[in-house]
């Protein structure tokens, strides 16, 4: 299994077929060079290379014309890869009769194409779809293919694009191999597959001071066996992963995966079906949310061959049946390794089935507003070149793409390409992404929450809903720790709310709406009071609500404020014992009066809400206080917005 979660068995491209010989239609009257003939295409076919050489170049001497050892001399110069041989063999030949044998101008564009030879490329591409007789339907479907990748890499060798891939260093990469790296949201702890002593492993490191630290493994989930093509979960708990060949597995790679608790990764556990089938799943990328599951899989209803996959986690924690990403993404060929970025909306994959530099090449797919996938976008030149390129991971600011080969050779005084043919070990790298390559922004809200009393960590419900459609975005426990992250795609605004029994919930909004505001991440320290604390005689803290909104200049309320009005009736039905006092405040724009007023009129909106939704009007107070008690400075806009606010507390 080893490298296979790179490559992923992949032959390394090498043009295409090369040119079928008429053995028994020879133009040679001599049967002595007809056997010497037969010899050569015989221990070519065994890789005797050099003598199938020796014995084409005889014949030749002896009958320059002998245009099937012409032809057999140029096909094994290119399995050499001597790519200048095999393209003035392939002419010579052609010069000896153009029309013997049509295909010749197949493997000539085939060779130059491998030369970067485009104008000379494309010229015999369309000469042999315009003139060759009776083609397969296959061979006129590749040479269609090449011929669309040799119009494209020619402008893409033009045009490069931005990159200069960085190694990331020895405490990541060793003398053996290390790839398919992936990230937390944070950007702080990477997850790879090692390999060590022949066994594929993975490793841990994490970020300290803006240094990866040393790799160590993850015993709890490595075993005797392979384990390979990782997707960590954003928050680091969830870890889906791909394994071959195991008693428990349905097919001949299935998924599996083992979760993060207090500190500890579980048994590792087969996913099931229906995403692991009979046929072969591997390469997992899990969405932002945590609640789609992008994967590679062979099973039948595909497009083609290998082709990208998804399923949606259902409210039971269970996977859906999978469903076909579909065209334009999958194409008849080989479609594999999705990233779904955070954003939910960018799909990075690889492909050998559309238009590209030759082999495998990386591209992006963006989600329409109608959910579809839009055409594919090939990632450049020279992230792409004319081998195979493999999976790719993108950072949550999606300015940093994470990648592994045995490409480069990236040193000191040293040309990132100096080592094309794939010498050494392969290791890890990174590099900026191209504007136009970057996902959406996104960013995340990491928090801590404690109980407000003693300080220590609770075990909480924590739910994130998208304001504008009311829809759950996440929605999770805190472990042990008191500890969560979730990450926030930019182009909406969020409601976040935390509870527990027999504290007051807590609340945040998150107004990503706006170009812009996506500036850092969102560190908080969520302290829950105690609903015991509010009722010994004395008023609890406030509790601003974060998500009851008004019209402006209004007292009525919003339809975004339903959900967190709400949780505020199920607080109080869940304690029946409970009062409480709805606060009203308002900024100091506009008279002392008219404010005053406002803010009692917004405070009475949510008392009548909740009396109007069955709560007894004796377990509820309102008040407004204007702008006499602000909670930050009318100085500045951020400073408003903070004091235009609504609040409830217990009271007696």
């Amino acid at each position: 299994m080893i490298r296979f979660l790179i490559f992923l068995f992949l032959s390394c491209y090498c043009g295409a077929a090369f040119a079928q010989n008429k053995i028994t239609t020879t133009k040679t009257a001599n049967d002595k060079l007809k056997t010497m003939y037969e010899r050569a295409v015989r221990i070519a076919s065994l890789g005797q290379f050099d003598d199938a050489i020796e014995d084409l170049e005889k014949a030749l001497k002896t009958d320059p014309k002998f245009i099937d050892a012409q032809i057999e001399w140029a096909n094994v110069k290119y399995q050499q890869a001597k790519l200048a041989e095999a393209e003035a063999g392939y002419q010579k030949a052609l010069a000896l009769d153009s029309m013997y044998e049509p295909n010749l101008y197949y493997s000539l564009a085939n060779v130059q194409f491998d030369q970067r030879k485009y104008s000379d490329s494309a010229a015999n591409f369309d000469y042999f779809l315009k003139n060759a007789p009776k083609i397969s339907p296959k061979r006129k479907a590749n040479a269609e293919k090449y011929l669309a990748n040799v119009k494209f890499a020619a402008e893409a060798t033009k045009n490069p694009v931005p990159y200069e891939p960085k190694n990331l260093g020895p405490n990541i990469n060793t003398p053996e191999s290390e790839y398919l790296p992936s990230l937390t949201a944070d950007g702080e702890v990477l997850i790879y597959t090692a390999v060590r002593r022949g066994q594929e492993d993975f490793y841990k490191s994490e970020k300290v001071n803006g240094e990866w630290q040393p790799g160590r493994p993850i015993e709890a989930v490595n075993t005797p066996n392979n384990e390979g093509a990782q997707s960590i979960s954003g928050d680091g708990k969830f870890l889906i992963f791909t394994a071959c060949n195991r008693q428990d597995g349905l097919g001949g790679c299935d998924l599996y995966f083992s979760e993060l608790k207090n500190g500890k990764w579980t048994p590792v556990r087969n996913l099931g079906a229906p995403v692991n089938s009979p046929g072969w799943e591997s390469q997992p990328s899990l969405s932002g949310d945590g609640r789609t599951l992008f994967f590679t899989s062979e099973r039948k209803g595909g497009q083609g061959g290998k082709d990208i996959w998804l399923s949606q986690r259902l409210p039971n924690g269970k996977w859906d049946t999978p469903i076909n990403v579909g065209a334009p993404v999958n194409t008849p060929a080989d479609d594999q390794s999705p990233f779904i970025h955070a954003d939910g909306q960018t799909l990075y994959f690889m492909s050998n089935g559309l238009a590209g530099m030759g082999g495998f090449d990386l591209y992006l797919s963006r989600k329409q507003k109608d959910g579809t996938w839009g055409e594919p976008q090939n990632l450049g030149y020279p992230i792409n070149t004319e081998g195979n390129e493999g999976a790719l991971t993108v950072s949550l600011d999606g300015k940093t793409a994470y990648f592994a080969t045995d490409r480069l050779n990236v040193q000191k005084g040293a040309s990132a390409f100096d080592n094309p043919q794939g010498k050494g070990t392969t290791d890890i790298y990174s590099f900026e992404l191209s504007a136009a390559a970057r996902p959406m922004p996104v960013t995340y809200v990491q928090a801590t929450v404690i109980d407000a009393v003693t300080q220590k960590p609770l075990i909480a419900k924590v739910e994130f809903l998208e304001l504008g459609s009311g829809k759950t975005h996440a929605a999770a426990f805190t472990e042990a720790d008191g500890k969560f992250l979730v990450t926030l795609p930019a182009g909406s605004n969020y409601a976040l709310n935390v509870s527990k029994e027999k504290y007051l919930f807590y609340s945040e909004n998150f107004a990503l709406d706006q170009p812009g505001t996506l500036d850092k991440p969102y560190n908080l320290n969520i302290a829950l009071q105690p609903i015991a604390g509010g009722t010994d005689g004395t008023a609890s803290k406030p509790i601003v609500l974060k998500n009851v909104f008004f019209e402006t200049g209004s007292a009525a309320l919003r339809k975004e404020s339903l959900n967190e009005l709400a949780r505020l009736k199920t607080l109080l039905d869940e304690n029946p014992t409970l009062k409480i006092q709805i606060n009203g405040h308002t900024d100091n724009v506009g008279s002392e009066a008219d404010n005053l007023a406002l803010s009692n009129g917004r405070a009475k909106a949510v008392y009548d809400y909740l009396t109007q939704s069955g709560i007894d009007a004796n377990r509820l107070k309102y008040k407004g206080f204007g702008e006499a008690v602000p909670a930050a400075s009318n100085e500045t806009e951020e400073g408003k917005r903070q004091n235009r606010r609504t609040e409830y507390m217990i009271v007696e």
